[in-house]
């Protein structure tokens, strides 16, 4: 392990993080890489793979953890980046931990259903025998091993629940259920979030005794119990069924966690952000147009409505967007840029972070 980060870096992260949360910090987040470093090792001669998935079931944990431990260390932490691993197992694993067949792609995985239900047949259960659960435990148990905490071992990306339930009820099918059978989806949506959270709690138990904190596959650092939430289903509704369906598990989910963020994911999720929005415990936005949108500058009635709300804000681009998104904003508080293996030049580096007193 040679990784470009210490026990200082980490005590720097902590207190800068906890400012933020707090609104003390007068400046934006700044989580910077270049991939660029010589990581003072042999490359394993286990390729890399996007997806955790993709790697057989003969590959086992350690040699998955020493691949990305080669990666890690080929980083360069700029600002208040930090290193991380995330167990990238696809958006809404939880599918596969209850019986759905995951199918990994080198771009995605995809959750297939064993055999079709009725809704009001679907049943959710916690298992923890269940082999892709017991692979995410124990490639978290080997990553914890080699890092020691000096990496952040993120959650696995357990999905939204109408997304979750969406796989075992394909296509139109769900999007039929809801005027069809309204009470079944709204049971099924109530069990898919007991079994959601034994699944959080379960991962985070497995984590806590030695990961610094919590984040997920976006890599914002708490203290405190925090998760990114979504609902990708909801591009297919209008706002009424989002508020009947979606939002109050959404809210009681908010409840449940201390530092709540939400996946605003594409144009088609804007007609429900006022609704999101209202809810009081949600702590923060994040905010990713998608592919073929107006690039991250292009949204100032976005950006600004999630701050007049008095949310946090969270974006992914480049250190030359920021200056623009804080020019819309007039502040750059309560903001946080994500700018992974950046192209910028060290010199443009040392600049944007002079500018906000890093």
């Amino acid at each position: 392990m040679d990784i470009d980060f210490d026990t200082a870096g980490w005590e720097r992260i902590r207190e800068t993080s906890a400012r933020w949360w707090a609104g003390e910090l007068k400046r934006p987040l700044l989580y910077i890489t270049r991939k660029d470093r010589d990581p003072g090792r042999q490359e394993p001669a286990l390729p890399w793979k996007k997806y955790v998935a993709a790697y057989d079931f003969s590959v086992s944990a350690e040699a998955i953890i020493d691949r990305f431990d080669y990666e890690i260390s080929r980083l360069r932490f700029f600002g208040d980046a930090f290193p991380h691993f995330w167990p990238n197992f696809g958006a809404g694993v939880i599918a596969a931990f209850l019986g759905a067949h995951l199918e990994s792609r080198e771009e995605t995985c995809w959750f297939l259903p064993d055999r079709r239900q009725e809704a009001g047949e679907i049943e959710f259960r916690f298992d923890p025998e269940n082999t892709w659960y017991r692979r995410v435990s124990d490639l978290c148990l080997a990553a914890m091993d080699c890092w020691d905490g000096m990496v952040q071992v993120a959650m696995t990306d357990l999905g939204g629940n109408l997304d979750i339930i969406s796989t075992f009820r394909p296509g139109e099918k769900l999007l039929l259920d809801l005027y069809d059978h309204p009470e079944d989806i709204k049971w099924l949506t109530w069990k898919a979030h007991e079994v959601w959270w034994s699944y959080f709690d379960a991962l985070n138990t497995m984590l806590r005794p030695v990961n610094p904190g919590y984040t997920f596959w976006t890599p914002i650092f708490s203290d405190a119990p925090f998760y990114m939430l979504q609902c990708d289903f909801c591009y297919m509704i209008g706002p009424d069924m989002f508020d009947e369906f979606a939002k109050p598990e959404l809210a009681a989910s908010c409840r449940r966690l201390d530092h709540p963020f939400y996946h605003l994911d594409g144009p088609g999720q804007l007609a429900h952000l006022d609704s999101i929005l209202s809810i009081p415990e949600l702590k923060g936005v994040q905010w990713i147009p998608g592919a073929g949108a107006l690039d991250i500058t292009r949204w100032p009635e976005v950006f600004t409505k999630i701050r007049d709300a008095g949310k946090f804000i969270q974006f992914f681009g480049d250190i030359r967007d920021l200056d623009v998104i804080i020019e819309q904003l007039g502040s750059p508080e309560g903001i946080m840029l994500i700018s992974w293996e950046t192209n910028a030049s060290e010199n443009e580096i040392a600049e944007t972070l002079a500018k906000y007193g890093l």
